[in-house]
């Protein structure tokens, strides 16, 4: 009999282990599921059994595909506000990951994407495999990476994570660990032993020394040779530069990324950089959530979302229209506008009381 439920709960031995049970859709987060996630962690924090709690997904496509796009597309387009108090939880729920005492290992194997960065990439024992594919591919639908996303490519070295932001692009293991998007490489073949052998680890050490156990060097990858003219396109103040600079570099890598942010949102492409900045400059994942649950109510409100989700996902005719079209054509004032303090009618999220939205105090 299959169990249709979309988050499954086992203990076994110390360890609470949580399937993301969606596999038709690559696992991805319901509000429902969203909720469910955040119950089990308050209990296994609790609960003194619990060593360790390990998150995979069902299925053979990946871990998490992201948030449930079409649901927040028909939210969204509909006007209402299902899709704030969808993002309301989910970040609450990443910043519960980040925070939870004990080991959260995370299985990030195959497709890993969005919202499932967020619940897999702010634990403390993350694992990639030869199959991984890790991205923030929001500028492809006229979004901004959020779930915390900012503040993990903001931490990329040297302007890595802008490149990444900004393009969308899925990167496999050796890259999410250079990047600090996980931590251990793992063969997909050993995850069942493993997740067998972290059943008996009854303390954090023993823990971390079992996901040891089965780590090994991951295939070489790709972005590491590639570091001179991500660096230097992308220390550019603004997107029309980094695109004017990407063209002018000699390597035919940087023309090709050149060639990805021309069919990304414009405004979306202007605030996502305008956000990873921001949050280099804030002191805690909190605090970056709480700039993140801005933008997202913002960008609700233009016409790229929709249009995007549209035209990728929806018809996926591959054609969106951008408003406004071009780069030149985004208004700074615009941009300065979501990261504003929302309205008397709209409540903050308010991870970081005390926080403004230049990371000051």
């Amino acid at each position: 009999m299959i169990d249709d439920r979309p988050v499954l709960l086992e203990t076994r031995g110390r360890s609470l282990h949580i399937t993301l049970n969606r596999p038709r859709a690559i696992n991805a987060l319901t509000h429902t599921m969203v909720r469910l996630l955040d119950e089990a962690l308050a209990r296994a924090e609790q609960d003194g059994t619990v060593a360790s709690v390990v998150l995979a997904g069902a299925g053979e496509r990946g871990l998490c595909a992201g948030g449930d796009i079409r649901a927040l597309h028909d939210d969204t387009r509909a006007g209402g506000r299902a899709s704030l108090d969808f993002w309301r939880d989910e970040y609450r729920l990443n910043a519960r990951i980040a925070r939870f005492p004990k080991p959260y290992v995370a299985l990030m194997d195959g497709i890993v994407m969005g919202g499932g960065v967020g619940v897999s990439a702010h634990g403390s024992l993350r694992i990639v495999t030869e199959r991984s594919r890790v991205a923030m591919p929001e500028t492809a639908i006229g979004f901004v990476p959020d779930v915390g996303g900012t503040y993990l490519l903001a931490a990329a070295p040297g302007e890595l994570g802008t490149h990444l932001a900004l393009t969308g692009r899925s990167v496999g293991a050796a890259d999410a660990l250079l990047c600090g998007l996980a931590d251990h490489y793992v063969p997909t073949r050993y995850l069942p032993e493993l997740t067998d052998a972290l059943a008996g680890a009854g303390t954090a050490e023993e823990v971390a020394r079992t996901v040891q156990r089965f780590t090994e060097e991951p295939p070489a990858g790709e972005i590491a040779a590639q570091r001179d003219w991500i660096d230097a396109c992308y220390a550019a103040d603004t997107v029309e530069e980094i695109v004017r600079w990407l063209r002018a570099a000699s390597a035919p890598e940087a023309a090709d990324a050149a060639g990805e942010l021309a069919g990304r949102s414009p405004l979306a492409l202007r605030v996502t950089l305008a956000a990873v900045r921001r949050a280099a400059r804030l002191n805690s994942l909190e605090a970056v959530l709480d700039q993140e649950y801005r933008v997202s109510c913002r960008v609700r409100e233009e016409p790229d979302f929709v249009e995007g989700v549209r035209a990728r996902i929806i018809d996926k005719d591959g054609s969106p229209q951008w408003k406004p079209a071009t780069l030149a054509e985004v208004d700074d004032s615009a941009i300065a506008r979501f990261f504003a303090p929302l309205g008397e009618d709209e409540e903050e999220l308010g991870l970081a009381p005390g926080t403004a939205p230049d990371g000051t105090a």
